[in-house]
């Protein structure tokens, strides 16, 4: 692993993350809840679209920028954990999460 204190560890359908990592994912979500109030007081203002439009494009990049960190800790601890394990079926869950992704 790149970073080990960034890791996860699972059990069944359950992920338990380092503090480090509960902090730093819930940092970025604050922020794109923050960005979505935004666009809201945005609309009910009456803002210019062109502008909304960039608003909502930061706030799907920053949203997008949550599901990356969450992948790479995934695969670095849950989908590591369990191929070690020999669970190789943990494989295709990560590529039909990853489809739905892109």
């Amino acid at each position: 692993m790149d970073n080990q204190q960034d890791s996860c560890s699972c059990d069944a359908r359950a992920t338990v993350r380092t503090e480090k990592l509960k902090t730093d994912l819930s940092t970025r979500l604050n922020r794109v809840e923050g960005q979505v109030r935004g666009i809201k007081n945005m609309i009910a203002q009456d803002a210019y679209c062109d502008d909304v439009l960039n608003q909502i494009t930061a706030a799907q990049a920053a949203l997008a920028a949550v599901s990356r960190l969450l992948l790479k800790n995934h695969i670095q601890g849950c989908v590591m954990a369990k191929i070690k394990a020999g669970d190789t079926e943990i494989i295709d869950e990560l590529l039909l999460t990853i489809n739905k992704m892109l």
